[in-house]
């Protein structure tokens, strides 16, 4: 069995189906999504309904981005965020033209099921963004933070390898786990096109929004998979807004 981790989506269904089909996946196999599936390119709606059925027949995870919430409310109240508007929010919500009302309320269910993160019986740990208790992502005072914290993230980069675990200046967050699986930030803001290791972080979002790719990893051997660039199979949309 495969546990693969998958990175942010941000509505590009054919990037997503193309590195599906790249990673062949089998029966037994475990895919864990690491959030924000909407925003960005033209088909977020069809990426949820697409990660609906998916679901049906293979084991899924999926772990709740800051772009899901957005939407989330959005399709529970029609409350519009302004910074998700400007954000991708915008192309969310023309996706959603000619859904009916039932389809958009599958979707709503499906963000509301999904999980602010996933500990597996190895110890590692996903979510979307960090957390900044040392004492763990059960001990996270802000649920705010599963979803929108980079701090962990830039305290991996930063952080001197030298330092030892059982160094009383070790970070006691990277303590509790055997190893951390992220998206949020992506690792083009680094020159990096393929998902980046830190400490026991590793970061899978490597920039679908923009002119990155999506990608995949399988936990236990780290062997990686992409599609293309993403803005090349979209070759008539901008993509998300960076600024």
């Amino acid at each position: 069995m495969r546990t693969l981790a998958i990175g942010d989506i941000h509505g590009g269904l054919k990037a997503l189906i193309q590195l599906l089909n790249s990673l062949e996946i089998k029966d037994e196999d475990k895919l864990i999504f690491m959030g924000d599936y909407v925003d960005g390119w033209s088909e977020s709606a069809q990426v949820i309904q697409f990660l609906i059925e998916l679901s049906e027949k293979f084991e899924c995870i999926f772990i709740k981005g800051n772009h899901d919430v957005w939407c989330e409310e959005w399709l529970r109240n029609g409350e519009v965020n302004p910074t998700w508007y400007m954000h991708g929010g915008k192309e969310t919500m023309e996706s959603y033209e000619g859904f009916s009302i039932e389809q958009k309320q599958a979707h709503l269910v499906f963000f509301e099921n999904l999980k602010m993160y996933h500990i597996d019986d190895q110890n590692r740990l996903f979510l979307h963004a960090g957390f900044t208790s040392m004492h763990g992502v059960e001990k996270e005072v802000f649920q705010t933070t599963l979803y929108f914290d980079r701090t962990l993230w830039e305290m991996a980069l930063t952080m001197d390898k030298r330092i030892e675990k059982n160094s009383e200046l070790y970070p006691k967050r990277l303590t509790h786990y055997n190893e951390i699986y992220i998206g949020h930030t992506p690792t083009i803001n680094y020159g990096e096109y393929e998902p980046m290791n830190a400490i026991n972080i590793w970061n899978i979002d490597t920039g679908a929004a923009f002119f990155g790719k999506l990608s995949a990893i399988d936990i236990d051997t780290k062997e990686i998979f992409q599609s293309d660039i993403v803005k090349d199979l979209y070759p008539d949309e901008k993509g998300r807004n960076k600024n």
